[in-house]
C-alpha cells in the first residue's frame, strides 16, 4: 500500500486491516554508505514526541524511525465497527508491515517500558528481523498490584481511563513519585498535553490488551544482542525485576541508570544514550 503524507507532513502507513500506523523517520547519516536502523517504540500514553532528545545522537549514525502505539499520538484507534482484533499477533504484525512497507529488512529494536515486552515477542517471532533488543524500564508481565495501582480507584484500569480521560488518567499518574520526573518546571504541562493527545477510549483499550500479556515466556528464546535498561527510582520497575531478566537472556547486558522516575529515557537520556551508543558499536567490532 502507498505510504500517507498528510498537509501537515505528518507520515503514516496504511495497514490491510483499515488501520493506520503514525512514524517520523530521521536520517542524517552520510548518503552514500550503508546504514542500520532503530525502530524506537515509546510504551503505554506516550507518542513519538518524547524521544526528541534521542533523534540528534542517534540519528548521525544511524535511520531512526519512531512509531506511534496503535491507539496513541496520530495512529488510529479502531472503533467497535472495525472489529479490531487486540491481540500480540496483530500489534507485532503492524510493526512488521511497517517495516516491511518502509523496505526495512532488519532493526535494532528499542522498546520503552511495555513496549520492552513486544520486543521480546518480535526478537523470538521474528528473529531475522531484529538485529538487537534494547528495552528500557521494561517489565515482563503487569502483576495484579500494578494493574490496580493503573486503575486508580476504578474497577480497573481501562475503566479509569475511559472515566478520568486521558489528560485525568495522567494528572492522577503524575502525582505518585517514581513516575513521569523533571526538573524543568515547565515539563510536566507539556508532558501531560502530549499523554492527552491520545483518545482515552484509545488508550483505554490498549489498556485492556497489556493487562493480559505475558513476555515472560519468551525470556529463554531471545538469542539476538540484548541491552537492558534498568531504572534505579522507578515507581513501577524495579531493578530486581530486570536483573531477572538479564538472568534468563544468555549474554544480556544491563545498565543502571540513575535518575528520576520510570522514564529515563527523558530524565537520564544522557547516561541512556552513552549506554545504548557503546552497545550498538559493540556489535559492530
Amino acid at each position: 500500500m502507498p505510504l500517507v503524507t498528510d498537509q501537515a507532513g505528518n507520515t503514516f502507513i496504511e495497514h490491510i486491516n483499515g488501520q493506520r500506523s503514525h512514524y517520523k523517520l530521521d536520517d542524517f547519516t552520510d548518503p552514500w554508505k550503508p546504514r542500520q536502523t532503530i525502530l524506537i517504540q515509546h510504551g503505554f500514553g506516550r507518542n513519538v514526541n518524547f524521544w526528541y532528545k534521542w533523534v540528534p545522537v542517534l540519528a548521525q549514525k544511524y535511520q531512526v524511525i519512531r512509531r506511534d502505539l496503535r491507539s496513541h499520538g496520530l495512529s488510529s484507534h479502531p472503533k467497535p465497527s472495525d472489529e479490531y482484533d487486540y491481540s500480540l499477533e496483530t500489534i507485532l504484525w503492524e510493526i512488521m508491515d511497517t517495516m516491511d512497507q518502509l523496505k526495512i529488512d532488519k532493526v535494532h529494536f528499542l522498546g520503552e517500558s511495555t513496549s520492552g515486552m513486544l520486543g521480546e515477542a518480535l526478537a523470538v517471532k521474528f528473529p531475522q528481523r531484529i538485529s538487537s533488543l534494547i528495552i528500557c524500564s521494561s517489565p515482563t508481565v503487569l502483576p495484579s498490584s500494578a494493574l490496580e495501582f493503573f486503575a486508580f480507584g476504578r474497577k480497573d484500569w481501562p475503566t479509569a481511563c475511559r472515566e478520568l480521560g486521558s489528560r485525568g488518567w495522567a494528572q492522577q499518574l503524575a502525582k505518585v513519585p517514581g513516575t513521569m520526573a523533571s526538573d524543568d518546571p515547565e515539563y510536566p504541562a507539556w508532558w501531560l498535553d502530549q499523554v492527552s493527545s491520545s483518545p482515552s477510549e484509545g488508550l483505554a483499550a490498549y489498556a485492556g490488551f497489556l493487562s493480559t500479556l505475558d513476555a515472560r515466556q519468551f525470556l529463554k528464546d531471545i538469542k539476538q544482542p540484548m541491552l537492558i535498561l534498568a531504572p534505579k527510582n522507578s515507581a513501577a520497575v524495579s531493578v530486581a525485576s530486570m536483573e531477572d531478566v538479564a538472568r534468563q537472556v544468555a549474554g544480556a547486558q544491563l545498565k543502571v541508570i540513575d535518575a528520576p522516575g520510570h522514564e529515563i529515557f527523558t530524565s537520564g537520556a544522557e547516561q541512556c544514550h552513552q549506554a545504548v551508543l557503546q552497545f550498538l558499536q559493540s556489535l559492530r567490532e
